[in-house]
């Protein structure tokens, strides 16, 4: 019998996603999401622990403890760094993540000085088009061809560095959200937290429908997944399953959907656990959720950094889809209600290995299957008996 999963609150779900990307948290800058998504918790009634930097490991309680599983999503975003003060009083940048510089000009941004917080817009290094007419086509793209142009009084070094500014500040990039009548959701930083609003939703269905999960569940919530060391970590208990949440590019060449939740099946550290991923991919066809497979060719994920850490566990990455990765980013309210209901089944259902609790096994006996030989279709090129080769290798003797 189907395991019921409890049906996510929506309306909940779009209002914390706003909330939290209101809150500017690029990589290294993200104390206020940590506080806003542990007062979430709180709210919730589901308990949690900080680790010194700020990564959140709550607990969902089960009915056993062992073996646990994790799911994780990541608060901090893109954004970049102020990497010199100019002449001219203008900014240089360096970026935080891994992100084109094409999809930073023309934005704007906040500069978190030590003692205040300044405004500004960032350009190419040749922004007027009645200066520079069609010149202006044949800059390059990079970070070393734009600038960040203070709102303030700032047209020498002397004058930034009277404003507060420092290398090493640094500059968020403004969000502007639009959540449309036709459902979709367009805005910077979806990436990863869209990803965090639909766990933190699955985890208020299920307290709230007073329902208990098999097995202990430990939420994350990581900050330093864009420079690839999110989870790396974040997992003290005795972990079997870990999956983690992140964002499925909807691009030409994939196969992920802003109407569906995909599983990813391997990205650039390479293949996924096969049982853990299928065991998702059986919870969405029981339950009727929109499911896509896909894979990931430029791509890291919390997943791949608690493996890389040296973590004995399954590993898995469940992504709701988007237009424009690491741009100005667009979903659908569709694939976020899917991965949220795909989270709560998976939280509600069992391990997918009992014997997983066993950090060693001694023999064979409870060791997962594959498919197994009589399964498998025979090849056209026969191979040949271990007898003949023996045969043959007598007679030449």
């Amino acid at each position: 019998m189907t395991t019921r999963i409890p049906e996510p609150d929506l309306t909940y779900l779009q209002r914390v996603l706003l909330e939290m990307l209101a809150i500017p948290s690029p990589t290294g800058f993200t104390d206020t999401i940590v506080r806003y998504v542990a007062e979430r918790l709180d709210e919730i009634g589901i308990p949690y622990e900080l680790t010194r930097r700020g990564t959140i490991r709550a607990t969902l309680k089960g009915r056993q403890n062992s073996p646990d599983r994790a799911v994780s999503a990541h608060l901090d975003t893109i954004g970049a760094i102020v990497r010199e003060i100019k002449d001219n009083g203008r900014l240089g940048l360096a970026p935080v993540g891994c992100w084109s510089s094409r999809f930073a000009e023309g934005s704007r941004v906040s500069v978190f000085c030590d003692s205040r917080v300044l405004r500004g817009s960032v350009l190419p290094l040749m922004a007027s088009g009645h200066a520079f007419n069609t010149a202006v086509d044949s800059l390059p793209i990079s970070w070393d061809h734009l600038e960040l142009r203070l709102d303030a009084y700032s047209t020498t070094r002397a004058d930034c560095e009277t404003l507060g500014v420092a290398i090493g500040d640094f500059v968020a990039f403004d969000p502007l959200p639009e959540f449309t009548e036709s459902g979709h959701i367009s805005a910077r930083h979806l990436d990863d937290k869209a990803g965090a609003a639909a766990l933190l939703t699955a985890l208020k269905a299920i307290v709230e429908a007073g329902l208990e999960p098999p097995i202990d569940c430990h939420p994350l919530f990581t900050i330093t997944e864009e420079i690839g060391s999110g989870a790396a970590g974040a997992l003290p208990w005795d972990v079997s399953e870990f999956v983690s949440i992140d964002i499925a590019p909807v691009a030409p060449g994939q196969h992920s959907s802003e109407h569906a939740v995909s599983v990813a099946m391997q990205d650039s550290g390479g293949p996924y656990d096969f049982h853990l991923s299928r065991h998702l991919l059986r919870l969405g066809e029981e339950h009727a959720i929109s499911l896509r497979r896909d894979l990931f060719r430029y791509y890291h994920s919390d997943a791949q950094s608690a493996v890389a850490a040296g973590h004995d566990i399954r590993t898995a990455l469940l992504a709701f889809g988007c237009d424009a990765t690491h741009g100005y980013e667009r979903t659908h309210l569709d694939s976020l209600e899917a991965l949220a209901r795909l989270l709560g089944a998976y939280l509600l259902s069992p391990p997918v290995f009992d014997s997983d609790a066993l950090s060693r096994q001694q023999s064979l006996e409870a060791f997962s299957h594959q498919l197994e030989h009589d399964a498998q279709m025979e090849s056209e090129t026969r191979v040949p008996t271990v007898e003949s080769l023996v045969g043959k290798g007598d007679s030449s003797a």
